[in-house]
């Protein structure tokens, strides 16, 4: 099925473009979010008609975007939730969740917009992608933790494996102290007794002197 493009679409081509795609795609995506028009010879002189009004359309948005997407590249936002010790997620993150986290942030994202090309299942720090226009791509870091201070210290460039690995060392190190201060506490003990045994001995000698 051929059609014209009215924006530019990315591995597909460029506004004006006259391109063959599949029926469903063409029907289900181009036609109806308004990308595209059938390629019949009235639509295309349609198309040639108001082309300068599309384009200067389109450098409008481009410009929009190109404002929001300075502001918005390699920002991070922090997402809160459940997870294993071992950092797997009680379900995943969204493409909902990244235009809220963002929107709730200032900053005006649509779930479409925003690309997730592998689920979101663990703890951690990930990229996604938002194309705010056809044209203008950014990426922003989704740091999903299960508490703001957690949060902080992914942030800082932990991992929530090495997090946990400091805190299995640290409750070794308690226990080892532990052990270490029951040990010197039995060495004490061991070196009072000769003295014990001494002021024994001479108690008894002083009680058999006084008989």
């Amino acid at each position: 099925m051929q059609v014209i493009l009215l924006e530019r679409v990315a591995k597909l081509g460029q506004m004006g473009d006259v391109v063959d795609v599949r029926p469903g795609y063409a029907r289900n995506y181009l036609l109806r979010q308004g990308k595209a028009l059938t390629a019949s010879q009235s639509n295309i002189a349609a198309f040639e008609q108001q082309k300068a009004q599309l384009e200067a359309r389109n450098l409008e948005s481009r410009k929009e975007a190109e404002d929001m997407g300075n502001r918005l590249d390699g920002k991070q936002f922090v997402v809160i939730r459940q997870a294993s010790d071992g950092g797997a997620l009680y379900g995943s993150v969204t493409t909902r969740d990244a235009a809220e986290a963002a929107t709730e942030a200032g900053f005006s994202v649509d779930r479409k917009q925003v690309v997730i090309e592998r689920p979101i299942k663990e703890l951690g720090l990930h990229s996604v992608k938002v194309v705010l226009h056809p044209e203008v791509e950014v990426t922003l870091t989704l740091n999903v933790a299960r508490s703001p201070d957690e949060a902080e210290l992914q942030a800082s460039g932990k991992s929530i494996q090495e997090l946990a690995a400091e805190e299995e060392a640290a409750a070794e190190f308690e226990i080892a102290e532990l052990f270490d201060d029951i040990g010197s506490a039995a060495s004490d003990d061991d070196d009072l007794a000769p003295v014990a045994e001494a002021v024994g001995a001479a108690s008894n000698e002083d009680d058999a002197a006084k008989s």
